[in-house]
């Protein structure tokens, strides 16, 4: 007779790429299919599938969310215009110019919006680890940010009917052209904006000159992968000008140039930030929050995490940047968004100019504010908004959202937590300089994405926090925050196999949350055991002192710690595993 645990529902399965799936396919041997009898439908999200299939990779993963409920994903490339082209050269098959988006684009949008969901994320309760926070105070760190275009620019504002939003283009030949169209119902927020990809290009000149002339290391923050054609179109223009006129300069003085997208550079910065640098965020809404936060960081440095800091991401509704359309314009003339005939708004743009059309679902933002009162209810949290409410229309909607849930909940005896509305960057500032002893931060799609990474790097690592994809039906997605590992994979190739350098504590982590959420739905006592006990195990082996070389130096205990390799910790966490 088998000693296995019989699972009744399957366990969808979303597969990713480089080291982080060389980890994956380790904990599930190790962790699920050795222990468990369990059906798993397991479906390959890796960058070349995706792009083999035309993008049908990601529909199948929403399909199966929604069909069984509980899923794990491990992280995935998104692959940049190089990586394409490595790809379709390897695929001669593929036409490049008829690839559907999701064939390229990041699938975890898709598949937030796929299955209605949006995300928490929040720190894994290691006991003993104590991050040794940078010196901040005095830290020479300049933040350089465009004090036009963009969203601070932008035409917002709030749907008055159910309609459809048509972004028009009338250039040379007089004729409107329809770049884009999107349904919206009353009470959508929707928001246009626009670049002067010569401001970007002037910005360009006088940020590498700043640079040259202070003498300080040049770091860019885009997010180019996800919004290829407004970020990436920046990125293009800037990365072009820095090889054309500024790259021979800054070698010859002896500073190095950095690009990473904002999100990961913001988290590396804060958390492990340079000893004199010019910080580069072209996107003048989240340049400023993160020039605030390092002018405040600069005075008053970064305090020793006491505090269990949850981040919950708007993201269902497939707005903000995530879910927009952007492109750069073919040629000079004039956009024009129509609302069911009529036009809203006009501008001109020239040809390059990047264009960016978003909107957003006032019933998702709805839900996704009844969730996040849910969970701070459920764990006793305080809850901190971050809304730009004195002029953006399109921020507005969230504080009437949280309005009528709060009157909801009143009617049905249930109070809300307790909860303060501030700006973004009060927010973020809050958040990793004086955060309550038990807090929940949402936010919306970009912002959440930007605070969660600099949230879980100054926890340690960000193989230390955990992510929970909640949709308002039950489907429940389980996934680690960290990306791939691109360069631990490089070595581990390098080395064939030998040098197997992850920290794979966030992975299991999800497994064994995924694992939970079965058994406490099947009713399955012995599941629910197990997957506790996995992750007793996991915090008792670094308790234990034994971890990855992401963590060391940062116990409780250095000289008790003891640096294993990633093969090494997987083994450790089954050894403390329960008979």
């Amino acid at each position: 007779m088998s000693s296995k645990i019989n699972v009744s529902a399957p366990l969808v399965i979303l597969h990713g790429d480089e080291m982080a799936q060389v980890a994956f396919e380790r904990i599930l041997e190790t962790f699920v299919t050795s222990r468990l009898d369990v059906d798993l439908v397991e479906i390959d999200l890796t960058a070349e599938n995706r792009l083999v299939t035309n993008g049908q990779a990601v529909i199948d993963a929403i399909e199966a969310l929604k069909q069984y409920g509980v899923g794990v994903k491990n992280a995935g490339m998104t692959v940049n215009r190089a990586q394409l082209g490595e790809l379709l050269a390897k695929h001669p098959e593929l036409d490049g110019t008829t690839l559907h988006p999701l064939a390229t684009k990041s699938p975890n949008g898709a598949i937030r919006k796929g299955i209605g969901g949006n995300i928490t994320r929040e720190d894994i309760q290691f006991r003993n680890l104590e991050f040794n926070t940078p010196e901040w105070i005095g830290r020479d760190i300049e933040v350089d940010t465009m004090t036009t275009g963009g969203s601070k620019d932008s035409f917002n504002e709030l749907s008055s009917a159910t309609g459809i939003v048509k972004l028009l283009f009338v250039g040379q030949s007089g004729d409107p052209v329809e770049l884009h169209r999107r349904e919206v119902k009353k009470g959508d927020p929707w928001l246009l904006a626009t670049n002067d990809i010569d401001q970007v290009k002037a910005w360009a000149h006088r940020f590498f000159q700043r640079a040259i002339d202070e003498k300080r290391d040049i770091y860019l923050g885009l997010k180019d992968t996800v919004i290829a054609g407004y970020d990436g179109v920046m990125r293009a223009a800037i990365e072009g000008i820095y090889e054309s006129d500024y790259r021979a300069q800054v070698e010859a003085l002896g500073l190095s140039y950095h690009y990473e997208l904002i999100d990961a550079q913001a988290a590396r910065i804060v958390a492990n930030p340079p000893e004199r640098a010019l910080w580069g965020v072209p996107d003048n809404t989240t340049g400023r929050k993160l020039y605030k936060l390092v002018e405040q960081l600069k005075v008053h440095g970064i305090p020793k995490r006491k505090a269990h800091v949850s981040l919950s991401r708007m993201s269902a509704g497939g707005g903000d940047q995530y879910g927009s359309y952007n492109a750069p314009a073919l040629e000079d003339g004039i956009l024009k968004v129509v609302v069911d005939g009529e036009e809203k708004h006009a501008r001109h743009v020239k040809q390059g100019d990047p264009i960016l059309l978003m909107s957003n679902d006032h019933e998702a933002i709805k839900d996704w504010v009844t969730q996040v009162f849910r969970d701070a209810s459920r764990k006793d949290k305080e809850v901190y908004f971050g809304l730009k409410r004195e002029y953006m229309e399109y921020d507005d909607v969230f504080s009437t959202a949280i309005t009528d849930v709060r009157r909801e909940l009143a009617k049905a005896d249930t109070p809300p937590p307790s909860f303060m509305i501030m700006r973004p960057s009060r927010q973020l500032i809050k958040m990793i300089t004086d955060p309550p002893r038990n807090a929940l931060y949402p936010a919306q799609n970009l912002d959440g994405d930007i605070f969660s990474d600099i949230s879980a790097a100054l926890g340690g690592s960000l193989a230390t926090a955990s992510s929970i994809i909640e949709s308002k039906n039950g489907t429940m997605l389980f996934e680690a925050p960290h990306g791939t590992a691109h360069d631990l994979y490089l070595k581990y190739l390098e080395s064939d196999g030998r040098e197997a350098h992850f920290n794979s504590s966030a992975l299991i982590f999800a497994v064994a949350n995924a694992l939970e959420t079965l058994g406490e739905r099947e009713a399955n006592a012995a599941l629910v055991d197990y997957a506790t006990g996995l992750k007793a195990a996991l915090i008792d082996t670094v308790a234990d002192g034994v971890i990855t070389g992401d963590l060391k130096g940062k116990t409780t205990d250095p000289a008790a710690e003891t640096l294993v390799d990633m093969q090494g910790f997987l083994d450790a966490v089954a050894e403390r595993l329960p008979e």
